[in-house]
């Protein structure tokens, strides 16, 4: 039997051929604070239960780690699904789909002969915790798509039969636990063991699925719900439901069909409803005098608040826009962080004061000169940018802190009307497979940044878990105390940024640290067919992206 040497870190050692990574990982477990899930070895991403067959230097990622956290947690939704094909029954299933993640629960949707209650909830997780406390054993094979087409018939797998339709690819890989098969996009572990910690809930119609955060694996959180945000994506889901889109397999048909072009005039009306909703509701609430607007990057604050913008017109309102940036402080008074770079993203890096002080004046009538921020130079300036409001003004504000109280927080609390704006994706790959709402946002950004600035994807993403970080510090906290959301989502949007995002994502090469990333997003925009953005609506929030708005954006 051969033997072979690898490396991992400074360590180097010799196990014989056919070990498996996760035999080799077990050596190395005390170098992580949390269960290792995925390995890296000679460059190529491998699931733990591969074997070692050749000499070479492995890099290991534990839960901590975006991609061992994904892993575990699509382990997590395969052994929920498997739970209810034991406890329900599959005769008495019709579809269980998962639709979206809120807060740090997965949802379920339910249809079928059977009723959610609280009790079956509890079986589920009983099931769920005898998979975990066997150490279930989860099998990968690769079949070809006409065998795989089978068994997702055989197990009333509709929607993955849709999906496969479009593949490129001969073949596809299946993962089965117990007796139980699925699809998957990504990768999956070894056993059921890894998943230890984790809750199942009823909730409103449907079921959680509580799984603990990446930053804190060892530690399950109760449940906390996000009310507004789940009656937000709910909506998308209805609307989905409406255009008879629920997942990319029924996109990919209606491409294919010819009707994109009228599906994406109803999703883009339905969207223009709800902004003209938001519109009339500020309209309804006299003394309304700051419009304060915020969510995460690429989420299409601007072309949103155009579109807001034309709507209050059309009530008898003047809405006058004011960028929150144009309160930096200057750059020799910006704060530094733990790296010793200026920190553009904490509340600290704008002049509250003057903030307040210039808005207050305004509150009163007076005539107030706005600054503008010149990045070029690190400093405000004053160019005659005088502002005064009347009867019929309202100030549109734009910015990362928006709807943080402290931002704003001498001005009278009926002056404010807070909307948060996010792109939250409700469209799913299948109907256990969702796609994560910051794939769709970082897409977004690549493209813009690519077609506005030239920066290359790899750059892109290379910046994107800071920009992640300034989101969970500065935006995610306040977005349950927004007075409206805005769902800026659409649902054949990456068909449309695909024709953009997939010759850049090409472009990172295996020696860059982004690469991994690079493929999964390839891995991704492989099961959508692109689509023709030529008659796409000139005042769409995709159009912010792709271009060709009509908005200065």
């Amino acid at each position: 039997m051969n033997t072979y040497k690898v490396k991992v870190g400074k360590k180097s050692k010799k196990y014989p051929e056919g070990t498996t990574f996760e035999e080799i990982a077990k050596d190395f477990k005390d170098d992580f604070t949390s269960d290792i899930a995925i390995a890296i070895f000679n460059g190529k991403m491998k699931e733990l239960a591969k074997k070692l067959d050749a000499d070479g230097v492995i890099e290991f990622l534990d839960v901590k780690d975006g991609t061992g956290y994904r892993t575990f947690k699509r382990t997590a939704v395969l052994m929920f699904m498997k739970a209810c094909s034991d406890v329900i029954g599959e005769d008495k299933i019709n579809k269980i789909k998962l639709e979206f993640s809120v807060n740090t629960g997965y949802y379920f949707s339910c249809d079928g002969d059977f009723k959610v209650t609280s009790a079956l909830a509890k079986k589920l997780e009983k099931r769920m915790r005898e998979l975990s406390d066997n150490s279930t054993p989860i099998l990968k094979s690769t079949k070809p798509v006409e065998e795989a087409g089978k068994i997702f018939a055989a197990q009333g797998m509709e929607d993955k039969l849709k999906l496969i339709k479009y593949r490129k690819s001969s073949v596809i890989n299946l993962y089965e636990l117990d007796g139980y098969y699925d699809y998957y996009y990504g990768y999956m572990l070894p056993n059921c063991g890894y998943v230890k910690l984790f809750e199942v809930l009823k909730y409103k119609e449907g079921i959680i699925l509580n799984l603990p955060r990446r930053t804190a694996p060892d530690v399950l959180e109760e449940f906390v719900p996000l009310e507004k945000v789940f009656d937000t994506m709910m909506t998308a889901t209805r609307w989905g439901d409406m255009l008879g889109i629920d997942t990319v397999g029924d996109l990919n048909d209606c491409i294919c069909s010819g009707d994109i072009d009228d599906m994406v005039l109803v999703q883009e009306a339905l969207q223009e409803r709800r902004i003209s909703e938001i519109a009339k509701d500020i309209a309804a609430r006299k003394g309304v005098k700051f419009i304060m607007i915020a969510g995460p990057s690429s989420s299409g604050k601007t072309s949103f608040s155009h579109r807001l913008s034309v709507q209050l017109r059309t009530l008898g309102l003047k809405p006058h826009p004011i960028a929150v940036d144009d309160y930096f402080v200057n750059r020799a008074d910006t704060p530094l962080d733990e790296n010793g770079n200026y920190n553009f993203e904490c509340l600290e890096a704008i002049d509250v004061k003057l903030f307040n002080d210039d808005m207050n004046k305004l509150l009163a009538g007076k005539r107030v000169e706005i600054p503008t921020f010149n990045f070029k130079i690190g400093a405000r300036e004053y160019k005659g940018n005088f502002k005064q409001l009347g009867p019929e003004d309202v100030l549109v504000i734009e910015g990362i802190h928006a709807l943080n109280d402290k931002m704003s927080e001498t001005l009278p609390v009926e002056s404010k009307y807070k909307i948060y704006i996010s792109a939250l994706t409700v469209l799913n790959i299948d109907e256990h497979n969702c796609i994560p709402t910051t794939d769709a946002r970082l897409l977004r950004r690549m493209v813009r940044d690519y077609r506005t600035r030239g920066a290359s994807a790899k750059r892109t993403i290379g910046m994107w878990p800071s920009v992640r970080r300034g989101e969970e510090e500065n935006i995610f906290p306040f977005q349950e105390t927004a007075d409206a959301m805005f769902n800026s989502a659409q649902i054949y949007e990456i068909a449309a940024l695909k024709a953009i995002a997939e010759p850049i994502l090409y472009q990172v090469t295996p020696e860059d640290p982004e690469y991994f990333e690079a493929k999964r997003l390839l891995k991704l925009l492989e099961y959508f067919l692109c689509m023709d953005t030529t008659n796409l609506p000139k005042n769409s929030i995709v159009r912010e992206f792709v271009g060709g708005s009509c908005f200065n954006v």
